[in-house]
């Protein structure tokens, strides 16, 4: 299967802030007040929420718009890999609850994503997928029924591969659902106990997003999280 390049990158965005005319404004226009139009890779936090963008390659077809909790990423198979998504930095073993639309045609994938620390490890909890199931090619350890699913748990190692520590060698734990679906609460203690009952031990919590992921891909998805 692909392994993703995933990591965060800490570079100069290209980032246009901009503000709603304060006429006529409305509490339900706050996600409007202030945004940032995100073309390359990145992160920061805007209305307390942490979020991420990563871009393997620069490209014009591919853009994150970010609200804060609520997000839109528009990306082009010119992008070669991209992640997008907002959340929390560290993240925890929290019910993630979130909304919005996914739509991709080619190898793209939903979900919580995040890494650990001491030990090093990179974790998807996969709620949609595009033509192309993570499953492919790796062995299933077990399964994990949580928040209405069943997902198959897979664990992949990295090796001398990009991570938020550097180029290093670490595992990769996947939950995919079996039945996809865009929108729902996402218990993510349930994963994590689930992968440590087989083995996979996780460390202290970095990052968290639930984010959109696109590999040589093109796709749009717009995701609100609540805070």
């Amino acid at each position: 299967m692909v392994s993703f390049k995933s990591l965060i990158a800490l570079c100069s965005a290209a980032v246009a802030v901009m503000a709603a005319p304060a006429a006529n404004a409305t509490a339900g226009h706050d996600l409007a007040r202030r945004h940032l139009t995100l073309t390359s890779s990145t992160t920061g936090t805007l209305n307390s929420m942490f979020y991420s963008l990563y871009m393997e390659d620069s490209s014009s077809g591919t853009s994150m718009t970010n609200y804060g909790g609520t997000y839109s990423l528009t990306w082009t198979s010119d992008v070669v890999d991209v992640v997008a998504g907002v959340g929390w930095n560290p993240g925890s073993a929290q019910a993630i609850t979130y909304s919005g639309s996914f739509s991709t045609a080619g190898n793209a994938y939903l979900s919580v994503y995040g890494w650990t620390t001491s030990p090093l490890v990179e974790y998807y909890i996969v709620e949609s997928y595009g033509d192309y199931n993570p499953s492919t090619g790796a062995t299933q350890l077990g399964t994990v029924t949580s928040d209405g699913g069943t997902y198959d748990i897979y664990k992949l190692v990295r090796t001398n591969a990009p991570s938020i520590q550097g180029t290093a060698t670490f595992n990769q734990y996947w939950s995919v659902r079996t039945s996809k679906r865009v929108g729902g609460t996402v218990t993510t203690s349930n994963h994590f106990n689930a992968w440590s009952s087989l083995g996979l031990s996780m460390g202290t919590f970095n990052y968290q997003i639930l984010a959109t992921e696109g590999y040589e891909s093109s796709g749009t998805s717009t995701i609100t999280v609540n805070q």
